[in-house]
């Protein structure tokens, strides 16, 4: 039996890696004939250090992140995905999109793009991707190559 998704959420945040992700998920929801769950996190902990932050930042991250996953569904209508969502949530980027975004819009495969930390930075920090695999509820996949199953030319190694 196959195993058919319904409800596909891809993490985006401007990095190659979510593109690669997004990229696979719209092949993916093309083949599932699923929804796609466009989702950005601002992490508002980065905002914690500055002394005078007024809302600007917060206001200007949103107008980027709102445009950047305008973007990214326009791309996907042009690739014959119609049901598509967004949504940008504030916090911490690892229990939202593990847990309370997929709860929350009934999503059944998480799509990330894997991590751009070094061991060290994974030591200290972790990557949103490990936490995500640990912890959600749901299917999660791990995107590290493009549309040819091939890695990215400036990883390559």
């Amino acid at each position: 039996m196959l195993q058919q998704y319904s409800k596909i959420m891809v993490a985006i945040d401007g990095s190659a890696e979510a593109e690669l992700a997004f990229k696979k998920a719209v092949n993916v929801a093309k083949r599932n004939q699923a929804k796609l769950l466009l989702a950005h996190v601002i992490d508002t902990r980065s905002f914690q250090t500055v002394s005078s932050f007024d809302g600007l930042l917060a206001e200007q991250a949103t107008e980027m992140a709102k445009q950047t996953l305008q973007d990214y569904k326009n791309e996907a209508n042009k690739n014959g995905i119609t049901d598509v969502e967004t949504v940008i949530e504030y916090g911490s980027p690892k229990p939202i999109i593990a847990k309370q975004i997929p709860e929350d819009h009934a999503v059944d495969l998480i799509m990330l793009g894997a991590t751009g930390l070094n061991a060290v930075e994974r030591l200290f920090i972790g990557s949103v991707s490990e936490y995500v695999i640990r912890t959600a509820s749901c299917d999660v996949l791990i995107v590290r190559t493009d549309l040819a199953n091939k890695l990215p030319e400036d990883t390559e190694k």
